[in-house]
């Protein structure tokens, strides 16, 4: 099993959720954060902005289905066909043993 942790602009948030859930990964979880990427934020005049607001996707699924998983994110998530500062990031990591609190028992 591998954890996805994807974290995108807000404004995209939905169509990804949306995206992924058509695609049959309907467990997800989102929280709003905030950060700053390589750029440190970004300067509006005299003002910059270190801390950006983001959406964090957190799913985990089967190693076969990483990079679909992962095309699906990065389609929804860019603002244009090249993509562009601040359109976020993808990282994965391996999970080693999930357990459903109600059940009591461990996952496969």
């Amino acid at each position: 099993m591998l954890m996805i942790k994807a974290i995108i602009r807000p404004e995209k948030s939905n169509k990804v959720l949306k995206a992924l859930c058509e695609a049959g990964y309907i467990a997800v979880t989102k929280m709003p954060v905030v950060g700053r990427g390589k750029q440190r934020g970004i300067k509006i005049g005299d003002v910059t902005y270190d801390e950006l607001p983001k959406e964090l996707l957190m799913m985990v699924i089967n190693d076969e289905d990483k990079d679909f998983a992962i095309n699906i994110i990065m389609d929804n998530a860019r603002t244009s066909p090249k993509g562009a500062f601040g359109d976020g990031k993808i990282f994965v990591s391996p999970v080693e043993e999930a357990y459903t609190i109600s059940r009591g028992s461990k996952e496969l």
